[in-house]
């Protein structure tokens, strides 16, 4: 795993939690819930990635 992994869900994650905050205070929490739904997503996309070289990892240790 690369440490620029890390660093861009933690990117991802930290501008989510300013949207999200911004939304909230401006009364919109509808927009919020979508917001974060939307960073969840976009993360999961960029770790399908690294996912699928951690079960080809165990694949080969196992022989599979």
């Amino acid at each position: 795993m690369d440490v620029s992994l890390i660093l861009r869900v933690a990117g991802v994650g930290l501008l989510v939690a300013v949207a999200v905050q911004i939304l909230q205070k401006s009364g919109r929490d509808e927009q919020g819930t979508f917001v974060v739904i939307a960073g969840i997503i976009v993360v999961l996309l960029m770790l399908v990635q690294e996912i699928g070289t951690l079960f080809d990892t165990v694949r080969g240790i196992f022989g599979f």
